[in-house]
């Protein structure tokens, strides 16, 4: 029984993870029959947390559910000096003020997803700003520039000739000596977090520790199905975001990227989540399948109303072509062609964004499709839509 339960914790464990570092050591530290501490840190850099944050917190969940306990660390201290991770340049630093909102945002959301009772809470300015030059000088004696410079970021920087500056190598260093406080038995992040969690490893060996396991997600590809979910990207789902809006998005995203949300973001077994990839082999129509995927991710962040309810708006709204009664109302002059029209009304992000969707078809007026790049609308009021979302109510005068 022993061996089946552990057999059925890697199982969870191990779904939708990028890499285990060492796989040998969770199987191990599984079976100390005691929960094991999690650890996962996030710097409060934006206020608000999207989609692709909750691949590592589902994660947590998971551990939580088999008995584990969750430290979620805020990084109020490492939060003012930027972690560049994945970045050409210097991250700008935030203010005390920014990173304590921040934080506060990031307490009440990622409870829609971990378990408050079996979570704790750290802040890492706690033992952080304790440490003093001193204790700054001794943790940057346990490593060499040489091996910061194994850091793909760092590395590329440095033979571009492009600044690193020396703050940038204490942070790796702080968010190692983060797992020596907390004593985590594992750590979680994305792979581009990889340099920084093995460093944790590295730092508890030289505090006679045993060393955490290291479990890096994949990056969640963002709505684009090219760039990773990010808020820069213009391509995320917040996790606030109104019922409508979430579904929408959701059901906006390819088939093919449909099954990585599925791995990634549901917690329908992976048994049922193949047997969908058969039965739409067999002919059944791929939307069916994403409006299970996108109810269930509404539902989770909302409730199972909301998620009926947004369904069957998108069906009025797109199958039965119902325009609804709170779309934005933009004023604007005559005199513009459809591609400066589309901008101004915020549609597009560019008038050659927007003479690319024309050219795809993606454009409709009151609902007729128009393929006109040069067209210059006339005074009066009609409803522009670009692609299944983007819809405005338009009166021009």
């Amino acid at each position: 029984m022993k061996d089946e339960n552990l057999a059925r914790s890697l199982a969870v464990i191990k779904r939708g993870v990028d890499n285990i570092t060492p796989e040998a050591a969770l199987t191990e530290k599984l079976g100390l029959n005691r929960p094991l501490r999690i650890k996962l840190g996030a710097d409060p850099t934006a206020p608000d947390i999207h989609l692709g944050h909750t691949v590592i917190l589902n994660k947590l969940r998971q551990f939580q559910d088999l008995g584990h306990h969750v430290m979620f660390l805020i990084g109020d201290f490492t939060g003012k000096i930027g972690d560049p991770s994945g970045k050409n340049t210097t991250r700008p630093p935030l203010t005390t003020e920014q990173v304590l909102a921040n934080a506060k945002t990031y307490q009440q959301q990622v409870f829609k997803i971990l378990d408050p009772a079996k979570t704790e809470i750290v802040f890492n300015s706690h033992w952080l700003s304790q440490l003093g030059a001193e204790g700054m000088l001794k943790l940057a004696a346990s490593q060499t520039v040489a091996r910061m410079l194994e850091r793909e970021d760092f590395k590329n920087r440095f033979a571009n000739q492009q600044a690193i500056g020396i703050h940038e190598f204490i942070y790796p260093l702080l968010q190692g000596y983060d797992s020596v406080e907390l004593k985590a038995d594992i750590e979680l992040g994305g792979t581009d977090q990889t340099f920084n969690l093995l460093m944790g490893r590295e730092l508890q060996k030289q505090h006679q520790m045993s060393p955490q396991v290291v479990i890096t997600m994949p990056l969640l590809v963002g709505l684009d199905g090219e760039k990773k979910m990010s808020k820069s990207a213009h391509n995320y789902i917040g996790v606030t975001e109104a019922p409508d809006e979430m579904f929408g998005k959701l059901m906006s995203i390819s088939d093919q990227l449909m099954w990585n949300y599925f791995e990634l973001l549901s917690f329908r077994p992976m048994e049922e989540v193949e047997q969908f990839k058969q039965d739409i082999a067999a002919g059944r129509n791929p939307k069916e399948v994403k409006v299970l995927l996108a109810k269930e991710i509404v539902a989770r962040f909302h409730s199972t109303q909301a998620a009926d309810a947004a369904s069957e708006a998108f069906d009025n709204r797109f199958k039965h072509n119902v325009v609804p009664d709170d779309i934005a109302e933009v004023e604007l002059a005559q005199g513009m062609t459809i591609s400066q029209l589309l901008k101004e009304a915020g549609l597009v992000a560019s008038t050659s964004e927007a003479l690319r969707m024309i050219k795809q078809g993606a454009l409709k007026v009151d609902g007729t499709k128009l393929e006109d790049k040069a067209w210059v609308p006339e005074t009066g009021t009609a409803v522009y839509q670009v692609g299944k979302r983007r819809i405005a109510k338009v009166n021009i005068s």
